[in-house]
């Protein structure tokens, strides 16, 4: 019974030790693994060195977190799945230039809400952006949600996952791209910006807005004018607003 447990799953989830490392071995995108506080023994030894190699964030949760999602025999480690494949975005960017594109790349700091993620996914593919970057830690949940949200863009635009955001956008300018960061903290209109060239578009936390480690990446930061007495827009509708700005410039050029 308990071999038949170990190797249950959904398209969501998968649990049990065993069977999430023959998943990991048969390349299956895992999102994320819930992994109990204090699980250590030879078996999930093996498993975090899987983890590790492929660059599978970990999470260390209390048990009751792992029992909320299933009562089966879960072994103390759940691994959340993701309906998508992830992307390097250097070789989306190679490969736009190579095509003699100017590449659009959208980078998430810190959305962690599923109906702004796919909202801005749906949004991206609509403007034809290249690739959207998330980071590892502080991201929106890629489930069967995001995918709903998305309308099934997510089906359509790349993913990059990165383990240092910074460290992806200090590449994306080496590599040409203008670092644009959206926040209400800068005088700089966003229609009077130059969006024609190889851009990255930065997008906030819903609630803090940009981390100040990639504020001070970010040249230019964009100001969307607000008439009305709530300070900001929803963070998905924002993007939109500065997606399309780049599509009129472009299209007009």
């Amino acid at each position: 019974m308990e071999q038949q447990n170990q190797n249950r799953h959904t398209d969501d989830y998968i649990f049990g030790i065993r069977a999430i490392i023959e998943a990991i071995r048969f390349g299956k995108q895992v999102d994320k693994i819930l992994m109990k506080i204090g699980q250590n023994n030879e078996l999930t030894q093996e498993l975090t060195e899987l983890i590790r190699q492929n660059n599978i964030p970990v999470q260390r949760v209390p048990v009751e977190r792992l029992d909320r999602i299933t009562r089966k025999n879960h072994q103390g480690v759940i691994a959340l799945m993701s309906p998508v494949a992830f992307c390097q975005v250097e070789n989306i960017v190679a490969q736009a230039f190579e095509n003699g594109k100017m590449p659009f790349i959208v980078a998430l700091d810190g959305v962690t809400d599923v109906r702004n993620f796919g909202a801005i996914v749906r949004s991206a593919e609509c403007a034809g952006v290249d690739a959207i970057v998330v980071p590892e830690k502080g991201a929106s949940r890629i489930g069967p949600d995001a995918v709903k949200t998305s309308a099934g863009a997510l089906h359509k635009v790349p993913i990059c996952r990165t383990s240092s955001l910074k460290k992806t956008l200090q590449m994306l300018m080496d590599s040409g791209l203008t670092i644009c960061g959206a926040t209400e903290k800068t005088d700089n209109l966003y229609y009077n910006q130059t969006l024609t060239g190889p851009l990255c578009l930065v997008m906030g936390a819903e609630d803090t807005g940009l981390s100040d480690e990639v504020m001070r990446i970010c040249e230019p930061l964009l100001k969307i004018p607000i008439l009305g007495s709530i300070e900001s827009l929803n963070v998905s509708a924002a993007a939109a607003v500065l997606m399309f700005e780049v599509v009129r410039q472009r299209d007009a050029k």
